[in-house]
């Protein structure tokens, strides 16, 4: 099963999708993508409206999340071409919810603030359940699986040397444009992963060279800290990014970013500094 949010006459309404049809929920359905996930497997989808998604304007599938939580230096030739030591557990931080831009949403650069800001592809988890706390979470836990852009100021990241708000302005978190459920995505382990800027591929690799997986980053991640239904997680990047090559690789205005992860889909934002949204 594949859910999306799409905007229909200004209305953020919820679509699903199987290898039957695309369907549209009906506009008293709540904005929520875990509800829809609930309602089509009741059997509660069979009578909404058969569409054609390719013609919807595609929001980000989670509106609203508690958390998101991301990984860092996750991918062995990623950690070789940023020189930092390999951490002996996953390394995470926190991104705003502020941050979130659907699928094909202009990433927004404070270029008043940043000069050096840099693309990551990563598969990313959705939380469907509480857990965590006093039991660690696992794949049982997972909703659906989606991609996301882990937009970074390079030289906010790491002069602030925490790396929060570097990764955090708005736009900074493009998310879609699908979440596919556990059942058809199948092993996370096993799908190619890439980034292009305009025609140029700068990031192409598979999950599986993940260090740590998707089940060891749960079992670290809610270790002592409850997961909410809504959160998501980005697992890492790969290798690639535009910041460790040399010469360095920034997003320049007008650009447009591709993020893809295979069995789930693309996103495709145009880049656009602050100081020029008038052009």
């Amino acid at each position: 099963m594949r859910i999306a949010r799409a905007s229909i006459e200004g209305t953020a309404r919820i679509i699903v999708a199987d290898e039957a049809s695309t369907r549209l929920a009906p506009i008293d359905h709540p904005d929520d993508v875990l509800q829809a996930i609930a309602s089509v497997r009741a059997g509660a989808s069979g009578a909404w409206e058969v569409i054609d998604a390719d013609r919807l304007d595609l929001l980000a599938p989670v509106s609203r999340p508690g958390k998101i939580i991301a990984v860092g230096l996750n991918y062995e030739d990623h950690i070789s071409e940023t020189g930092i030591t390999k951490p002996e557990r996953p390394l995470t931080f926190a991104k705003y919810a502020s941050s979130l831009a659907g699928p094909t949403a202009d990433i927004v650069i404070p270029d008043h603030l940043t000069a050096q800001v840099d693309y990551e592809a990563e598969l990313t988890v959705l939380i469907g359940r509480d857990c965590g706390g006093e039991r660690p979470a696992t794949l049982d836990d997972i909703a659906a699986y989606t991609v996301a852009n882990d937009v970074s100021a390079r030289d906010v990241q790491f002069g602030d040397v925490q790396w929060t708000r570097g990764k955090s302005f708005d736009t900074f978190t493009p998310i879609g444009p699908w979440l596919v459920t556990p059942e058809e995505f199948g092993d996370p382990h096993n799908h190619r992963i890439y980034t292009t800027v305009d025609d140029e591929t700068l990031q192409d690799d598979s999950t599986a060279a993940m260090i740590f997986d998707v089940a060891e980053l749960l079992r670290f991640i809610s270790d002592g800290v409850t997961l909410h239904a809504g959160d998501i997680i980005l697992t890492g990047t790969p290798a690639g990014a535009g910041g460790f090559r040399t010469p360095p690789r920034y997003l320049q205005h007008g650009e447009t970013v591709t993020v893809g992860v295979e069995g789930i889909g693309e996103l495709r934002n145009r880049v656009v500094y602050r100081s020029r949204l008038t052009d």
